[in-house]
């Protein structure tokens, strides 16, 4: 990454996988999912091992199946299941008590197994400020889940989770500076390919199969 990047960024570099959420369309957990044979967890860890330094999982239920003993698991510090931003805010706390040097942490979703392996690189090097949220897109659209949040923000956030009703996660960004880092989609034999596809429903997981099948087969 630039030197400029280095100086705007205190490492270590914690990331918090959001795993809290209901799965209403999915209609069961989705860090249990199996995709491959494996946990959905376990491949969106197994890609950001390399990345970061730290990994913890928010979760307000019983820890999923793929959480093994080394990755703690945290519940929101907010009750009411307030949402992704309640998952971002519980990051930030975590971050701030377990790693009080790091100045920012990554959060991504549980259910984007194909996310870049550069996903971390690119959004650090974006960086101008030291209190700027960098977030990813991809083919024109902003995927505010997938971002490196200031940690110093956590009051600023809770304070707006309180009082604010709809608690849009893009609605926040823009009241904070910030930079959107596009990622581009790639070319396989089957079409594009959205590195930010997500599984949202059972029809989705029958998709992420057939790409994974694509992927591995490529490497084979």
């Amino acid at each position: 990454m630039p030197d400029t990047s280095r100086r705007l960024i205190s490492e270590p570099l914690p990331a918090v996988i959001l795993a809290g959420g209901l799965s209403r369309r999915m209609g069961s957990p989705k860090p249990d999912l199996h995709l491959g044979g494996r946990t959905m967890l376990s491949h969106i860890i197994e890609r950001l091992r390399p990345q970061v330094t730290s990994i913890a999982v928010n979760l307000n239920a019983e820890p999923a199946d793929a959480v093994d003993g080394n990755t703690p698991v945290i519940a929101d510090t907010v009750p009411g299941f307030l949402g992704p931003l309640a998952g971002v805010l519980t990051a930030m706390r975590h971050v701030a008590g377990a790693t009080p040097e790091a100045s920012h942490v990554l959060v991504v979703p549980t259910d984007t197994p194909f996310f870049p392996d550069d996903l971390v690189a690119r959004l650090i090097a974006a960086l101008t400020q030291r209190q700027q949220i960098a977030v990813a897109a991809s083919v024109g659209q902003m995927h505010p889940l997938f971002a490196l949040w200031p940690v110093a923000l956590a009051d600023d956030l809770e304070n707006w989770l309180m009082s604010d009703p709809k608690r849009r996660v893009r609605a926040f960004i823009e009241r904070h500076a910030s930079v959107t880092v596009d990622f581009p989609v790639t070319m396989t034999p089957k079409g594009a390919f959205d590195p930010f596809f997500n599984v949202n429903t059972p029809a989705d997981l029958t998709e992420a199969e057939e790409w994974l099948s694509l992927f591995e087969g490529r490497k084979a």
